[in-house]
């Protein structure tokens, strides 16, 4: 396992645990993706990592070199054209990814409030204010009846035709005003995504920015869509977040225990499984093959779900799952959609753990199919756990990471940070904004996505702690959050150790990290309510493009990162990645980098070096502080009894202390 290179790579990504693992005979036995890259002896090709490959039709493939005549498509496709339809495609995929995904919690919300899950209502507070943005009355009716209502009206958003997606009001009217304007908002989450397919086959649409027209608004049908539907309805169905304790860490898996990993994206599986393994049947069996119950760990996305709701502990990221099964002590993992690499039936070959697929979708040579059935969740879950429980005897040689465990603090959804700052009865974003505007706070930095197995570095801890020291509050979700909490930066006390005198102050007052995990990939949706917020209080602008804020996914894997980034350009917030695949088309690189920001208000940007990525967002934080003049931190001032008197019957100026820590 990594024989040359791959330990070196796993020192700063993965933490002490793995590179213990990586140290044992047993792990060494276990080929990893680390050790396919070396594998390959070939670098990545050039015309597909310049986005100018083309396979739309069969008269190619075509490998267009830009700005020579006779290297263009052979139906005369220019570089800059076919760059943008597969910069497009790759969006397409990504929204259509948490499109599915959204729609199956869709479907199991509707089946929840009908009583056909063993789930429930749980966030009647949130259910009354969706409820609110798409017109259905709440007074007087019963939760369920009002969540059927809110689950059928939602689903009819996927195959909407004409019209505006419900949550698009949500956006600050200024952004709203700027999407009508070019012709973005979404009509329909379905249509958008067939819409884009469409129009990057061969002889369609040939004009680059009319491309990302239609880009822009498939990836809005995904931001203020389909994903922000998932977060949503899974919180009034699952509850919303809020801070707990909890542990990332490899060395979480029990050897008492029947160790369960549950890994994917969909939290409707791992939920009904967190049900079933506290269930008497399923612990007297467990007890029978002589384990003391059933232990359930998250990896990957829907690690981030069970983690931010219930603190079930997170085994390892989308990088760590080859090396959570090199383990030797898992009975199963459980996958359903999403990130889950088909190496890992050839990982357990010869081990006793099974891989177990559960969605339809997504199966897997060597893997064990056990249909996960949403109206009969909870019998499926229990059918999953017998199969778990009946391998714990066959269980042999295994090693777990010892004393290596890192806790964090996790589940800093939108509303806990209204919370957090303001309390139960003044709650807001006051004090998060005063902080900015005073100058104690510089900025809000996301960092978001996947990670990777070419790097090194532990690229997102760099970028962090370049972010924190120089003031910046960092907003994390997906597999970068876990790499952070991996680091110790999802602590508050990593506050005292990494941030900047005006952050640390703010962040040792309200008792929060520097770096807040606000949930899974879906979750970026809640960034975008959160900067809403942050606009609709006022003080920073009339929408999210004067904002003091920047987002990076640095380490993107996945289309639907991409996605992300790019209905968060759309919605006017400045994003940089590592890389794009643009660059061999000069004038579509520079209107993806420049051009969209006449558009939206943001652009995109990339930067290899991750000091410099980091730096690059400081400076696009500080250009927006001084568009808004805040560009200066104030001091605080110190008022005298004359001065006090002279106040009677005014409004009291801002001090310069904020409202969220003097």
């Amino acid at each position: 396992m990594a024989k040359s290179n791959g330990c070196d790579k796993c020192n700063d990504i993965t933490g002490a645990s793995t590179l213990d693992l990586l140290n044992q005979d047993l792990a060494k036995q276990v080929r990893t993706a680390y050790d396919r890259i070396e594998d390959r002896g070939m670098s990545a090709c050039l015309f597909g990592s310049g986005g100018t490959c083309c396979r739309n039709c069969n008269m190619g493939p075509c490998q267009i070199i830009d700005g020579v005549e006779s290297m263009v498509g052979i139906c005369g496709a220019t570089a800059d054209t076919v760059a943008a339809r597969n910069f497009a495609r790759i969006i397409a995929a990504g929204t259509a990814s948490h499109t599915d995904h959204a729609r199956e919690m869709v479907r199991g919300f509707i089946a929840t409030a009908k009583g056909e899950t063993p789930h429930e209502i749980k966030d009647v507070d949130k259910l009354h204010k969706m409820a609110k943005i798409f017109g259905i009355e709440t007074e007087g009716r019963d939760k369920n009846e009002i969540a059927l209502e809110l689950g059928e009206k939602a689903l009819a958003e996927f195959g909407q035709q004409e019209g505006e997606l419900a949550m698009v009001k949500r956006a600050p009217a200024k952004q709203q005003e700027i999407w009508r304007k070019v012709g973005v908002v979404p009509r329909g989450i379905d249509r958008e995504i067939t819409e884009m397919m469409h129009r990057t086959h061969m002889g369609v649409d040939q004009e680059y920015q009319n491309i990302m027209l239609q880009a822009a608004r498939c990836a809005l049908a995904d931001g203020w869509g389909a994903s922000m539907l998932s977060t949503e309805l899974t919180d009034i169905m699952f509850g919303t977040p809020t801070p707990k304790r909890a542990i990332v860490d490899l060395g979480v898996l029990k050897e008492d225990h029947v160790n369960v990993t549950v890994h994917g994206h969909e939290p409707l599986l791992a939920e009904s499984l967190c049900l079933a393994a506290e269930d008497e049947e399923i612990l007297a069996l467990a007890r029978k093959v002589g384990a003391k119950g059933v232990n359930l760990a998250g990896v990957c996305c829907t690690g981030n779900e069970i983690l931010m709701r219930r603190g079930i502990p997170v085994a390892g990221s989308f990088i760590q799952q080859e090396m959570v099964l090199a383990t030797g002590a898992v009975e199963a993992m459980v996958v359903d959609v999403q990130c889950v690499m088909q190496s890992l039936a050839q990982v357990v070959k010869g081990k006793h753990t099974d891989i177990i697929t559960t969605n339809y979708r997504a199966k897997m040579p060597d893997a064990i199919h056990i249909q996960f059935e949403e109206h009969e969740a909870y019998n499926s879950a229990k059918e999953i756990l017998k199969h778990a429980i009946n391998n714990f005897k066959k269980r042999r040689e295994f090693y777990i990471p010892k004393d290596k465990k890192l806790d964090v603090v996790v589940g800093f959804s939108h509303e806990t940070i209204n919370y957090m700052l303001g309390g139960r009865f003044r709650a807001s974003y006051r004090p998060l904004n005063d902080n900015i505007i005073n100058g104690r706070i510089r900025g809000v930095g996301a960092i978001v996505g996947c990670e990777h197995y070419k790097y090194a570095d532990d690229v997102h801890f760099k970028i962090a702690v370049e972010l924190i020291k120089n003031n910046v509050l960092v907003l994390a979700t997906g597999c970068a959050a876990q790499a952070l909490g991996r680091r110790g930066l999802l602590r508050p006390e990593a506050a005292t150790e990494y941030a900047g005198d005006g952050l640390r102050e703010v962040c040792e007052a309200v008792g929060m990290p520097p770096a807040l995990h606000v949930g899974s990939c879906v979750d970026n949706s809640r960034l975008l309510i959160a900067l809403t917020e942050m606009v609709n209080e006022g003080g920073l602008g009339e929408d999210i493009s004067e904002l003091p804020a920047c987002g990076t996914a640095p380490l993107y894997m996945s289309e639907k990162a991409v996605a992300i980034g790019q209905y968060f350009v759309s919605s006017g917030a400045h994003v940089i990645f590592q890389n794009l695949p643009i660059t061999g088309a000069k004038k579509f690189t520079e209107f993806i980098k420049g051009g969209m920001k006449e558009v939206y208000g943001a652009c995109w940007d990339t930067e290899e070096d991750p000091i410099k990525l980091a730096q690059k967002m400081i400076k696009a934080i500080d250009g927006k502080r001084e568009a808004l003049g805040i560009n200066k931190k104030q001091d605080r001032v110190l008022f005298d009894m004359a001065m006090r008197r002279d106040l009677e019957g005014r409004t009291l100026p801002d001090t310069g202390c904020g409202s969220g820590a003097h």
